[in-house]
């Protein structure tokens, strides 16, 4: 959550239910989201293939959800205020909820219908996906892994009132979760836990709902304490573990693994660049790194299928990856971290920002490109 911006909704604000029929497989769907809740607040569309049109007439960065139970099955993230995104997405026949605002606002319904298109046989994913898909797997677990273990060890900072080794630790440990950010976020339950920010909650800083990463964040760098912290320092172990448990049994869609790529590079471009992750630390830096590193392997895994198909394509992320890459090596220090972002300059930031909305351009291209739209 990534994650997560959400625009500024009130809690429990009344909804109003309207339906929307969309008989046709490729029309666009509209959906607005106001500071009042999402309009339609109830959708209904075939199966197969569908494109909302998300505009964000609210007065925050927006990221539009679809749910089925806690799993979220696509998403469209940073939406600005005044802005439309697309998302093109295909579903299966059901019932899904949708998030409308805050993390805890009523959600939406997105109702999914059978249709004669949805009931044909559909093309399966490549036999070639397997191997890579079955790789991406090992790599999410092995992330997974070293982020319980050392988010033990952060905890056990925070619990001991260490307040110099907890904010030594802090940066070095969210790593792992943002490197598989784009399967961590699935989870929307678990996302919500670990990686939310103030804004996602109606009484910022002060909403008991905040916890996570960046609650801690907030009381090791902005209050200077680890006071109060160790139950949300217990929860967020609680979570990361949860989290290792639930990704075991997951089998990772390959649209989602393929998507991810971009969905990270997507998020350094949007909002991680303006410095808000990390507001209170200023570690950006090092969620840049992580989350250019967990592209970059799912691009890896996924090169033989991308120069048989689109090498042109490949050739312009491997450019454009180089180029991030140099970038970010202007910022290492010489312990193996980063400059906190507060040292970059605005010209230096904006000179980083192009670059890598190229890479999350050509990123975009890669499901299309293996077939996985």
């Amino acid at each position: 959550m990534s994650f997560l911006p959400r625009p500024s909704l009130l809690a429990g604000a009344a909804f109003t239910f309207l339906t929307l029929g969309i008989h046709a497989a490729h029309a666009d769907v509209p959906v607005t989201v106001t500071d009042k809740g999402c309009e339609p607040n109830t959708l209904t569309v075939p199966a197969g293939t569908t494109t909302f049109v998300i505009q964000n007439k609210s007065t925050r960065l927006l990221e539009w959800e679809i749910l089925n139970g806690v799993m979220v099955v696509d998403e469209r993230e940073n939406i600005a205020p005044g802005f439309k995104q697309k998302l093109t997405t295909k579903l299966d026949p059901g019932t899904y909820a949708v998030t409308c605002g805050l993390i805890d606002n009523p959600k939406g319904k997105l109702i999914v219908s059978a249709s004669a298109a949805a009931s044909a046989p559909q093309k399966p994913s490549a036999v070639d996906l397997v191997g890579p898909v079955a790789e991406y797997k090992v790599y999410v677990m092995g992330e997974v892994d070293t982020l319980v273990a050392q988010t033990k060890v952060f905890a056990a900072a925070v619990k001991a009132g260490d307040l110099a080794k907890a904010k030594q630790l802090y940066a070095p440990t969210r790593v792992h979760y943002e490197r598989i950010e784009p399967i961590a976020e699935l989870f929307s339950d678990i996302d919500n836990n670990v990686d939310s920010r103030a804004d996602d909650h109606q009484k910022k800083e002060q909403d008991p709902g905040f916890i996570g990463f960046h609650r801690i964040e907030y009381a090791l760098f902005a209050q200077n304490t680890t006071k109060d912290m160790g139950p949300i320092a217990d929860k967020l172990v609680a979570d990361v573990t949860t989290l290792q448990t639930r990704l075991k049994t997951l089998a990772i869609p390959p649209g989602k693994m393929a998507g991810g790529a971009a969905d990270l590079i997507e998020e350094v471009a949007a909002t991680k660049s303006t410095g808000e992750e990390d507001r209170y630390s200023h570690t950006d830096l090092y969620d840049f790194q992580a989350n250019v590193d967990g592209a970059m392997k799912i691009v890896e895994l996924l090169r033989p299928l991308t120069l048989k198909a689109a090498p042109d394509l490949q050739a312009k992320i491997d450019g454009n990856f180089k180029t991030v890459d140099a970038i970010l090596a202007k910022y290492k220090t010489a312990d193996g971290g980063f400059e906190t972002y507060d040292k970059v300059s605005d010209k230096d930031r904006l000179a980083l920002k192009g670059p890598v909305n190229e890479l999350a351009e050509d990123l975009s291209k890669l499901r299309g490109a293996l077939g996985l739209n």
